[in-house]
């Protein structure tokens, strides 16, 4: 799938093998900007390999390209083993730090949600810390809503961490 918006000049489609890099490394700044995930240490080649084997056919990932630069990657992850939640999805989405606040998050979010259609999802939930207004922000834009928020759900940086969770049915 392609899709492109030429207000911000931008192509999504389908992750390839070569595309590893650009997403590790745009993955790696949400570890350590603490924005985003509660993973604290930054990930390697093998890690990005076996993600990459996790997120074929209906589990699928996209990238984001301008000009031919990575500036983002969204996910579509697997909410539970559990067959009554095979057509809940779970979501990621980063977006490099120069690209942020410029659309990028958005239109990767609507590509993800046309093709978790096309692949049979009812509905994609998501995780976010409370403080991450500007993630915050692009949901409630698409439709999302908050359930709930988990207290003290993780740690990171040794401090206990609350964790949103926000849902869209498709």
């Amino acid at each position: 799938m392609t899709h492109i918006d030429h207000t911000i000049n931008l192509d999504i489609r389908a992750v390839q093998r070569e595309d590893l890099p650009a997403i590790l490394t745009i993955y790696n700044q949400g570890i350590e900007d603490r924005i985003a995930t509660l993973e604290s240490e930054t990930k390697d080649q093998s890690y990005i390999e076996a993600w990459f084997e996790e997120h074929q056919d209906r589990y699928t990932a996209l990238i984001a390209q301008r000009h031919g630069t990575t500036v983002g990657w969204a996910a579509i992850n697997r909410y539970s083993h559990r067959c009554a939640y095979d057509a809940v999805a779970d979501l990621s989405i980063y977006v490099t730090r120069d690209a942020r606040g410029t659309g990028v998050g958005s239109q990767l979010l609507a590509s993800l949600e046309q093709v978790a259609q096309e692949n049979k999802f009812r509905k994609i939930i998501l995780f976010t810390f409370p403080f991450n207004y500007a993630g915050q922000g692009l949901y409630r834009k698409q439709g999302y809503r908050v359930v709930g928020t988990f207290e003290k759900q993780g740690v990171l940086d040794g401090k206990l961490i609350d964790v949103m969770i926000m849902e869209k049915v498709l």
